[in-house]
């Protein structure tokens, strides 16, 4: 397994500067940086090329995370929504071939977060989906990525809330390269068991996002780390690791997250990074299991 962390971590707005994060992340300890696809909406291709050289320099992986918007929902009933969403993730996915990243994951099947105040129609919405990822899904495969599938909490979407309903769509999608991702937060809310929402998704699973039941760093909360690191071995999952703590209020990732109040403690970019350090190392231990690192 490699270890990374979501440059949000430390920014209050999606949209960013993501180069000064890389060398940032690898002084920290990690393996692997994860950017925002918002950051590259507007990118021409030389910023493409400072970004791709910084993390080669660094020896930094990249991978990329996306929250779409309604006019990015590949389960809307209006066909120009979709064919807007199409055409957005066919940019992105070429943006991502040129950077060579091979990883995004978030809940690009529908949008984020749901507006709930408008009636939903799940077996509609998750019939159209299905249809539209496999378009998407055979994009992402010619440019060499896995296109992964966020399962959120209820509270932030309703298509995919269980690592059933997950495994479920990808085998109605049929394409290797769309894949499952699961977030220790979300499953938090949604899993009877945690581990045993892994093993489900065994060979499927293609992205982890981790962070303690609060959205802290892994480490300070009450989640069951070791169970976790387990039956993460127990698959054989090689892949990303990626933090995603959100603790400071403010901007519009705040808002977005629903960040209330400092979870941080009043911390410094100083304590931030310690935080981040540290949680890492935690990682790596408690997931390299009993017998030494296998990851």
């Amino acid at each position: 397994m490699k270890y990374g962390i979501y440059f949000a971590y430390w920014e209050k707005e999606w949209n960013t500067k993501i180069v000064p994060y890389i060398k940032k992340v690898k002084d920290l300890g990690f393996d692997i940086l994860e950017i925002s696809c918002a950051s590259l909406v507007h990118a021409s291709t030389k910023e493409l090329d400072v970004l791709k050289q910084a993390a080669a320099d660094n020896g930094v992986i990249l991978t990329a995370g996306y929250g779409p918007g309604p006019s990015e929902n590949l389960a809307s009933p209006d066909p120009a929504i979709v064919e807007n969403a199409i055409a957005f993730y066919t940019d992105i996915l070429q943006k991502l071939e040129h950077l060579q990243i091979h990883t995004i994951g978030g809940g690009i099947y529908s949008y984020w977060p749901v507006d709930y105040t408008t009636p939903i129609d799940k077996p509609a919405d998750w019939a159209r989906s299905v249809t539209n990822v496999r378009r998407v899904g055979k994009i992402a495969a010619d440019c060499g990525v896995h296109y992964c599938l966020e399962v959120l909490n209820r509270f932030e979407g309703y298509l995919l809330n269980t690592a059933e309903e997950a495994k479920q769509f990808v085998e109605e999608v049929g394409l290797d390269s769309v894949m499952i991702m699961l977030d220790t937060f979300h499953m938090n809310i949604e899993e009877d068991n945690m581990a045993n929402a892994i093993r489900l998704a065994g060979n499927k699973l293609g992205h982890f996002h981790v962070g303690e039941n609060n959205r802290r760093v892994p480490g300070k909360g009450s989640l069951p780390w070791a169970d976790i690191g387990t039956a993460l071995r127990e698959i054989n999952y090689t892949g990303a690791v990626v933090m995603e703590p959100f603790v400071t209020q403010g901007g519009t990732i705040g808002s977005d997250i629903r960040i209330w109040r400092d979870l941080s403690h009043g911390a410094d970019i100083s304590r931030l990074d310690k935080d981040a350090a540290g949680s890492v190392a935690f990682l790596r231990h408690v997931f390299s299991g009993p017998y030494g690192d296998h990851c």
